[in-house]
């Protein structure tokens, strides 16, 4: 059979799922996708077809996060977990460089990233979504090194959505829940009775090289249709909407709206919200020396606009009360992104209402501030805000 083509589909049968698997490890790939651990479905190393979460779905709603048994074997039956992406591309935890001391001074050397490749199996469009944002941010203007290392050596196995979860507003955001491109290869999961099987999507020529060997079928005109249905489905089901038109504007003419206040007095400012998002990139440096003074080491890691010590200047807090730093992270979220990077910062996945312990909703926060406007007597300049 001819080797695959960059826009051809082809049928995938459950049974040769190992051998595609297989495939990625022989093209020099380690394979992360969704797993069962610690009561949830996360993302890490993928082995074997029993390393993904056979039969296991989950039910979201704000605050609340339960795994469930299915009634099939789906490998991709579940939405979305608490982990995103990110955490491979823009990793928590990342030392930079290390500096020596020297006879004449010291000299640094940056550190290389793992140049394993990746393989990112089970991404969905909202994720998608998420990292061509982050692309902007990291690859925009001056390229942060390891991230372009990272990204130009992923290959993306996107899944598409068959249901949506209870916090899902993809889209309210135009980011899902179908899968339209950004990815190396698509699979559409399809269980029917004596049935299952994948659509596979061919996207470039570096998802054909893997797919090339792996035995499939050239997709029959059923295969299609039924992955469209699959989708419309899942679009009509979200388990929320947000009114995207206007976001910004709304969002910078009520910075005195009293829901501000409203939301602090449940906000416990714990950051969750921000580490579960896939979009958040907020971090901080630090110098680790070693006892003798012969050697630093410079660390990257997380950090989140819900710390207080965040804009600490001169010993001060630029924004001290949480009222501030909630308006501060949803009006950048939803408003001023557009200034910085031309799109909204949220991609409608509803991570930071699920693992919010309080279950604060944004998308009733900004619903409530669209039903009662009060807008502010001097709206601030473009990319600015009152504090």
């Amino acid at each position: 059979m001819p080797a695959p083509m960059p826009g051809e589909k082809r049928r995938l049968e459950r049974a040769d799922f190992p051998a595609f698997l297989a495939a990625l490890g022989k093209a020099g790939y380690r394979v992360v996708g969704p797993t069962v651990r610690d009561g949830a479905i996360v993302y890490g190393e993928i082995e074997a077809v029993e390393d993904l979460p056979v039969g296991w779905t989950e039910r979201q709603e704000a605050g609340r996060y339960r795994l469930e048994r299915r009634h099939d074997d789906a490998l991709f039956g579940y939405v979305v977990g608490p982990h995103s992406w990110k955490k491979y591309l823009f990793p928590a935890h990342e030392k930079l460089w290390t500096a020596r001391r020297t006879d004449g001074g010291f000299e640094v050397a940056p550190t290389e990233p793992d140049p394993t490749p990746l393989a990112f199996l089970g991404v969905r469009a909202c994720e998608i979504a998420a990292i061509g944002i982050q692309d902007k941010v990291f690859l925009g203007g001056v390229a942060d090194p390891g991230y372009r290392r990272r990204r130009e050596q992923a290959l993306t196995i996107a899944v598409q959505c068959g249901q949506s979860g209870g916090t899902c507003f993809c889209v309210s955001m135009g980011t899902g829940p179908a899968v339209r491109a950004g990815y190396d290869l698509s699979l559409t999961e399809i269980l029917a009775p004596g049935v299952h099987r994948f659509l596979v999507e061919v996207g470039t020529p570096a998802g054909a090289a893997v797919l090339d060997g792996v035995p499939t079928t050239p997709a029959e005109t059923g295969d299609r249709e039924t992955a469209e249905g699959i989708v419309a489905r899942t679009a009509a089901s979200m388990g929320r909407t947000m009114v995207a038109v206007g976001l910004r504007e709304l969002m910078a003419s009520n910075l005195e709206n009293p829901r501000w206040e409203i939301v602090a007095k449940r906000c416990l400012s714990c950051a969750n919200c921000t580490l579960a998002c896939p979009t958040c990139f907020c971090s901080t440096t630090e110098e680790v020396p070693d006892l003798t003074g012969a050697t630093t080491e410079r660390w990257r890691r997380w950090d989140s606009c819900f710390n207080s010590g965040f804009t600490q200047l001169h010993s001060q807090s630029v924004r001290k009360t949480t009222m501030s730093r909630y308006r501060q992270w949803l009006t950048h979220k939803l408003g001023t992104w557009h200034d910085q990077f031309g799109s909204s910062g949220c991609v409608g996945c509803g991570r930071c209402i699920t693992w919010c312990p309080v279950g604060i909703d944004l998308t009733e926060e900004v619903a409530a501030i669209r039903a009662a406007p009060v807008p502010s007597t001097a709206p601030p300049p473009a990319g600015t805000e009152k504090r």
